[in-house]
Parts: structure tokens; C-alpha cells; sequence
């Protein structure tokens, strides 16, 4: 039960929404819950039918009627909430052409750390226990998941992402629309190239190039990979 001063606190907060409605998307709700500075409206998703509940939010619409949202003034921006790097970017793409205005938020679960210095850039999510370390780079909608940590000094392009329990040294570069899978670890100084996908529990030791996938420990390039394919 919502009292007289929660539901004021809750009237208070710009509305946003969540787009998807996956198991990814159940722990982003739980961050932007958590978090507290937002109020969530509602999730957007093509696949649902409106009004079907899930995690306790209705389905509201596909992207299509993110217009309609907004034009009523009930709606300030939201976060897209698809864990694949280039579906979420294709999403992205397609909520800017529809809605121009829509904002895109970051965030942050208040379990995580930001370090002193660290950017994060907009659309990006930072799950319960990831860190940004100091002076760190993080791009527009990217990914931290749980217990994920990108140590000191380090950049992650727009569109990446990092695995609940993914660790980086410091100095380290991952290109845009790259996955750094589960347990996975990347040494000191280390690049990892745009669109490649570094494997479960591999360890990075020497850089790895653009367009591949790579794992083992050490990770070696197994195969190639094409911008929008599978991770693995």
C-alpha cells in the first residue's frame, strides 16, 4: 500500500519506460526501482500484447506509440532494456527516428561503485555490484552486469558490454558493440577490437582484433564474426 506522502513522492518523479520485457529486462526494472529517481510507467514491447503484465508493469505499446506517450506529457524517456548489443542498438536507432525527444537515462543500481573521474555514458546500465573505476570511459548504452568491474582508466565504446562477473584490469579498451562474456577476464592494457565476442570464462592476454570470437585461457581467435551475428 502506497500512502499520501509515498504517492506524492512517486508524483514527484519524471516517468519513464522500460523497452522490453525480458529476463534482462526484470533486473533493469529492478535497478531503476532500486535506484529511486525515476518512476516506471510501463514497458514497450513489440512482441507483448498490450496490457499483459510482467514484473508488475503493463505493456503499453510497441515503439510506435512512444509518440503518443509522449505528446500526452506523461512520459520523460526511458532505458532499453535488450541485453544483445545490436539488437539494442537497432532499437535505439528506431525509438530516435519515432520520438526525437524521448531521453534516454542512465541506471545505476545503487549497490554498484562509480569511481572518482568515471564517465557513463546515456542509455548505459550498471547493474547491483558492477564498478567503474577511476578515470574509466564507459560509452552510451552499454552494459555492466552484475558484479562486473572496469578497473582504472579503461573505455568501453557505445553498444558493449560486460557479464555478471566479467573483470578488467586498468588501461583497458573495449571496442564498440563488443560482449565480454560471463566470468571472463581481461589483463592490464589489453584492447578488445569493436563487434568481437570475448568467450565464457576466457582470460585476455594479448589483444584481440576486430570481428572475431575469441575464448580459452589464454584467449585465442577461433572464428570470424560479422557485425549483428550470434555471440557465439
Amino acid at each position: 500500500m502506497i500512502d499520501g506522502k509515498d504517492a506524492q513522492f512517486m508524483a514527484d518523479k519524471q516517468n519513464v519506460v522500460v523497452i522490453g520485457s525480458s529476463g534482462h529486462a526484470k533486473v533493469v526494472v529492478d535497478v531503476i526501482e532500486q535506484e529511486g529517481s525515476y518512476a516506471i510507467a510501463g514497458l514497450i514491447d513489440t512482441f507483448k500484447p498490450v496490457g499483459e503484465i510482467v514484473y508488475g508493469y503493463k505493456v503499453l505499446g510497441s515503439e510506435e506509440f512512444l509518440p503518443t506517450l509522449m505528446a500526452n506529457g506523461g512520459i520523460y524517456g526511458g532505458v532499453i532494456a535488450i541485453g544483445d548489443n545490436w539488437a539494442r542498438a537497432m532499437v535505439a536507432e528506431k525509438v530516435r527516428s519515432l520520438a526525437p525527444g524521448f531521453i534516454f537515462i542512465t541506471a545505476i543500481h545503487p549497490a554498484a561503485v562509480v569511481g572518482r573521474g568515471a564517465q557513463i555514458g546515456a542509455g548505459t546500465v550498471l547493474m547491483a555490484g558492477a564498478v567503474v573505476n577511476s578515470d574509466s570511459r564507459v560509452g552510451e548504452f552499454c552494459i555492466l552486469n552484475t558484479g562486473a568491474s572496469l578497473d582504472h582508466d579503461s573505455f568501453m565504446g557505445e553498444y558493449s558490454s560486460l557479464a555478471p562477473g566479467a573483470v578488467t584490469g586498468g588501461n583497458v579498451t573495449i571496442g564498440r558493440f563488443s560482449a565480454v562474456s560471463i566470468g571472463a577476464n581481461i589483463s592490464h592494457g589489453i584492447s578488445i577490437g569493436e563487434h568481437t565476442v570475448l568467450g565464457a570464462g576466457a582470460l585476455a592476454l594479448e589483444n584481440i582484433p576486430d570481428h572475431c570470437v575469441a575464448y580459452g585461457t589464454p584467449a585465442k581467435v577461433m572464428r570470424k564474426r560479422s557485425a549483428g551475428d550470434r555471440y557465439l
